[in-house]
């Protein structure tokens, strides 16, 4: 059997920092062996310095909403005039236009050290609400972008009925919605599960979905065992809505439903009572944490701390691309809880890269990736430790450097399935990035 060698300067073997480790990869792209103590390269080895990591999982993305990025730090607002300007991009996109835009955008994923993102895609149909000749194209196009740029998908297809309580869709919506759940249900059926992309459910939020059909959505990721999430409690608004449409909060409500649970993850969970915190950490209800968009839309900050405190397993997203960076998605997490409790130290370094990879992956039904152990998938990503942002710092605290001082940019590798995605910082697949990026952005505009 063909195994490639990696020789890692330094790895995180989850908890700890090792210094030199090899890692044997397969051919069929997983982790063979992981060697520690191996001092000097074996013959042949491809050499990664700095400190590698197991790749990181980007739990909840929204592609198009890249080409928002500097358009909407433009005067003041709220997060819901942010949304009518996105409405706008929304609006333009074709299966066409959303591919370059999203591959584009994955491909800054991996140069961030991205190996799997979690898309919560509910673009579906062309404006007005026909369908597309295959009405998952858009989907479809979302899915041939992570493969061409190089990092794995779990396209969390999404329910979204309803502008609000008892509210049609507006004419903004209504190339989101199916019409109903079963429609939804029966669309999502048709998509294709492949090597590099695994099929989850999405509700958009309690307002987006009428209770008496939150169960079809439920009920369609339970058979399937696929990841479930939902946009939970990110706006104060909402939770008054929902009280005074339901009597209960969203999350009461998503519990009546049989909504939580393991396999679901709720995104944000900024706005919680402390009966919502017990039920989520109650059931194994996962939470995305996405700080940098919480702060850009100035949404609040969430107990995260209190939420993996009852038991909610903790993973990261970028939302809507305001940076892509998950180190600074966990960094931000616990200087954001530094800022609302006025201590210090509420995460150690190790839980935050395990938010990162191993939970992250989990949450988006990867849970044989985000580890560098044997039978994982050989997906890691290498952070330079000789940059002017982390030059400086001992060795033994190299987590801590890349945590805390590490930026997307320090990513050098990113390899995936055991293949070199980048390559000392050069992106293998898409040439030109930022050129890619600008192209895709500037189409929307014409």
């Amino acid at each position: 059997m063909r195994v490639t060698t990696y020789w890692l300067e330094r790895a995180w073997l989850d908890p700890a920092v090792e210094s030199g480790v090899a890692l044997e990869v397969a051919a069929d792209g997983r982790i063979a062996a992981v060697r520690t103590g191996v001092a000097t390269p074996p013959p042949g080895a491809a050499v990664l310095r700095g400190l590698t990591l197991p790749g990181l999982a980007n739990a909840h993305s929204h592609a198009f909403h890249r080409a928002l990025r500097g358009s909407v730090q433009v005067g003041s607002g709220t997060f819901w005039t942010w949304r009518e300007v996105m409405y706008g991009v929304a609006q333009r996109l074709t299966p066409d236009s959303y591919h370059a835009l999203a591959r584009a955008t994955y491909a800054e994923m991996a140069l961030a050290g991205i190996t799997a993102v979690g898309e919560f895609h509910y673009l579906h149909h062309a404006p007005g609400g026909a369908p597309y000749a295959d009405p998952n194209a858009m989907g479809e196009a979302l899915v041939a972008a992570a493969a061409e740029a190089g990092i794995r998908i779990t396209l969390l297809d999404t329910a979204y009925l309803s502008s609000g309580f008892g509210e049609p869709p507006n004419e903004h919506q209504l190339r989101f919605s199916d019409g109903t759940a079963d429609a939804w249900a029966e669309r999502a059926a048709l998509l294709k599960e492949r090597e590099h992309a695994r099929v989850g459910a999405a509700i958009h939020s309690v307002r987006a979905v009428p209770a008496d059909q939150l169960a079809t959505v439920a009920q369609w990721a339970a058979e399937r065992r696929a990841p479930l999430h939902v946009h939970l409690s990110e706006q104060t608004a909402e939770n008054e809505a929902c009280l005074a449409a339901h009597g209960r909060t969203p999350t009461r409500l998503l519990a009546d439903h049989g909504v939580l649970g393991a396999h679901t993850t709720g995104v944000h969970n900024t706005h919680l009572t402390d009966e919502d915190i017990a039920l989520l950490g109650g059931s194994a209800t996962g939470t995305c944490m996405c700080p940098t968009t919480e702060r850009d839309l100035a949404d609040g900050i969430g107990p995260a701390a209190a939420l993996q405190r009852a038991g909610s397993p903790l993973s990261l997203g970028s939302d809507s691309h305001a940076v892509i960076d998950l180190l600074e998605e966990a960094r931000a997490m616990e200087l954001d809880e530094r800022l609302r409790t006025r201590t210090r130290g509420h995460w150690t370094a190790a839980a935050l890269l395990r938010a990162a990879t191993a939970d992250g992956h989990a949450s988006l039904g990867w849970s044989d990736a985000g580890r560098l152990e044997a039978g994982a998938l050989a997906d890691f990503t290498t952070i330079a430790l000789d940059s002017v942002r982390t030059a400086g710092p001992p060795p033994r605290l190299a987590a801590e450097t890349a945590v805390f001082a590490a930026s997307a940019a320090d990513v050098r590798h990113t390899v995936v399935g055991g293949r070199h995605v980048v390559r000392d910082g050069a992106h293998a697949l898409v040439p030109d990035v930022p050129r890619a990026l600008a192209d895709a952005i500037a189409a929307l505009r014409d």
